[in-house]
């Protein structure tokens, strides 16, 4: 299996303490394991009260390429928050754009003040179904609540994606990622929550 096209441009979106900068790290890792060349760019907003996080990786077989992507250039989207995932399709996507949609939203500050109104869920997702080629979706936080931890639906994301089959990436490639990324304790746990974003997904078929 190869990328689809090159470079190809994966974003990964949610808010911060969602993990998706960690989630990006690991996807970078286990492509590089694969003989792919990657460049990873980072926008933060203000991540440490839930604001927006987002991280561009564009993937080559042979070219290093700048570390932002262009407007309306972006391939998959990996969204771990569902209005983020909006957000970023309005600049960044196009009409081949391929969304893999954590679909539990994450109310920001403001939300909860009862400053700003948090969309219709149904709304945001029906929009973003229109702004995509194709949408995968699942609720990987409710995935990770059953492992034990909220914390782990980055992990599920990730399983999520190997399903799709969109880039070339396997669960050996993230086992021997994981090893030198987390302590040995929460390697079941981390597998788990890979495996099991990975058979919802397949669920789907």
């Amino acid at each position: 299996m190869f990328i689809p096209k090159d470079p190809f441009n994966v974003i990964v979106g949610g808010v911060g303490g969602q993990g998706n900068v960690l989630a990006s790290q690991i996807l970078g890792e286990m492509l590089i394991i694969q003989g792919y060349v990657i460049t990873i760019g980072e926008t933060y907003g203000a991540s440490q009260r839930g604001g927006a996080v987002m991280s561009h990786l564009r993937i080559s077989a042979k070219d290093q390429f700048s570390p932002l992507i262009p407007e309306g250039k972006c391939d998959l989207l990996v969204a771990l928050e569902p209005v983020e995932g909006l957000r970023i399709l309005a600049h960044y996507g196009n009409p081949g754009v391929i969304t893999l949609l954590n679909l539990r939203p994450i109310h920001p500050i403001d939300v909860i003040s009862g400053d700003i109104v948090y969309p219709e869920l149904s709304q945001v997702i029906a929009k973003i179904k229109e702004l995509s080629r194709q949408v995968w979706a699942l609720n990987a936080t409710e995935v990770a609540l059953e492992i034990g931890d909220p914390i782990f639906s980055n992990i599920v994301m990730l399983g999520a994606l190997n399903a799709i089959e969109v880039l070339p990436i396997h669960r050996r490639g993230f086992e021997s990622v994981i090893v030198d990324l987390f302590p040995s304790r929460t390697l079941n746990e981390n597998l788990m929550a890979f495996d099991k974003g990975r058979e919802v997904v397949q669920k789907i078929h």
